[in-house]
């Protein structure tokens, strides 16, 4: 318990939705860089490969791979993540649901669109947090960034593809307002980030971020989601869920449980 998480810094990711975690993963860097670079050259059957109109360097998004990557599994099982989730929920416990992991190499060119995770997820959760943790430096102008206090907007937007295509067409949610066009009415936060920092956001945060058109830095992230007790399975009837979790027999409704989502902190 090295890493301890100040009253600020809860209360901030409580107020807006999200935070920033300074260096309390700078000694899980090097492992989780290995991790990913395997990754990248093996994807799984979940993962995505883009790339920009101009061509340039690849952008991967993948996920649930954390059992099968020994690195992954080592932070996940190991290191100070679940607690510090844990803090910031306000919960007493926290429980995995997935982990996701994206690469934009340089010169991708391939945004990711402003949206919320919630209404992506099989779950519901009156708890959850997404730690994402880059390991690559990340200037400001790159950097992920969030509509403060979106988290109590009490809205579920239509979820898209990161090529920006809806992942369903006809789910009858909204479509996320148009937040690049129209910034200066928003509160967006962003911040510079160095490896081993991180931020901590809610899952219902409205957050994106631009393309890596750096010519020479890629953007490696690893990203470790958990909700706290009282979390459910949710089945979405007539939807594509991501993760699909397509082996997962859990009924609607169900205490979300199985070996796919262990508990990985009580306090």
């Amino acid at each position: 318990m090295t890493n301890q998480i100040d009253a600020a810094t809860i209360e901030a990711f409580r107020r807006d939705g999200c935070a920033p975690l300074y260096g309390v993963f700078a000694d899980w860097v090097d492992t989780l860089r290995k991790g990913i670079d395997h990754n990248f050259e093996n994807p799984s059957s979940h993962g995505k490969m883009y790339q920009g109109e101009e061509g340039g360097g690849w952008f991967l998004s993948d996920y649930c791979n954390w059992a099968d990557i020994p690195e992954y599994k080592d932070f996940v099982t190991k290191s100070d993540a679940a607690r510090i989730g844990a803090d910031l929920m306000g919960a007493k416990s926290a429980q995995l649901f997935h982990e996701h992991v994206l690469v934009k190499q340089a010169k991708a060119g391939v945004a990711t669109p402003w949206h919320q995770d919630a209404p992506y997820y099989c779950v519901d959760a009156p708890m959850s947090v997404s730690i994402w943790i880059p390991l690559d430096e990340v200037p400001r102008e790159r950097t992920l960034e969030f509509v403060s206090g979106s988290h109590q907007w009490g809205k579920n937007y239509r979820p898209q593809r990161f090529n920006g295509q809806a992942l369903n067409e006809d789910d009858g949610l909204e479509e996320i307002p148009d937040i690049n066009g129209a910034r200066d009415d928003f509160d967006i936060l962003g911040w510079a980030l160095k490896p081993g920092d991180a931020v901590a956001f809610d899952y219902r945060t409205v957050h994106g971020a631009p393309a890596n058109n750096s010519a020479s830095s890629q953007r490696r992230a690893f990203s470790l989601r958990m909700v706290g007790e009282g979390a459910t399975f949710a089945r979405r009837e007539g939807v594509v869920t991501s993760p699909p979790f397509e082996h997962v027999t859990l009924a609607h409704g169900a205490p979300l449980s199985g070996d796919d989502f262990p508990v990985l902190y009580t306090a």
